[in-house]
């Protein structure tokens, strides 16, 4: 399957907004899939929630504001929590998405190699003789 970027009304969703400003939200959710592009391309398929939580972020605070204080109320964010950027977690979870990232095993072993033994077979040595525990094979 290929990647379908997100819709604005799902943004909305993902925000739990009653009313979204569409050209805004489409904008914001076009320029997160370039972002993330950055990181894998093409975006595998399942990568909405990613673009979805980058464009929610520069949605919701656009303006980078990090302390905020309304009658009783403040809030404080960490800086540089707004405009659109990946943090560490969402490019983690696009390289795991993308097959990329985890564990592998690399066979050094070329495609001609012959399972033959390379050594000397001795017959004196092996099955076909007796096994005896702490002598070996007699």
């Amino acid at each position: 399957m290929t990647f379908v970027p997100p819709t604005a009304e799902q943004l909305g969703l993902y925000l739990a907004l009653p009313e979204i400003d569409g050209d805004r939200a489409d904008l914001l959710l076009e320029q997160a899939v370039f972002l993330c592009e950055t990181v894998v391309k093409p975006l595998p398929d399942r990568a909405t929630a990613v673009v979805l939580s980058v464009a929610g972020r520069a949605y919701v605070n656009p303006q980078q504001v990090s302390y905020e204080t309304i009658g009783p109320m403040s809030v404080q964010r960490p800086s540089g929590s707004g405009g659109l950027y990946l943090t560490k977690a969402d490019k983690t979870a696009l390289k795991s998405l993308a097959g990329r990232g985890g564990a592998f095993t690399v066979d050094p072993t070329p495609v001609t190699a012959d399972p033959s033994p390379t050594y000397p077979v001795d017959d004196n040595y092996g099955p076909g003789l007796e096994y005896e525990p702490g002598w070996g094979w007699v």
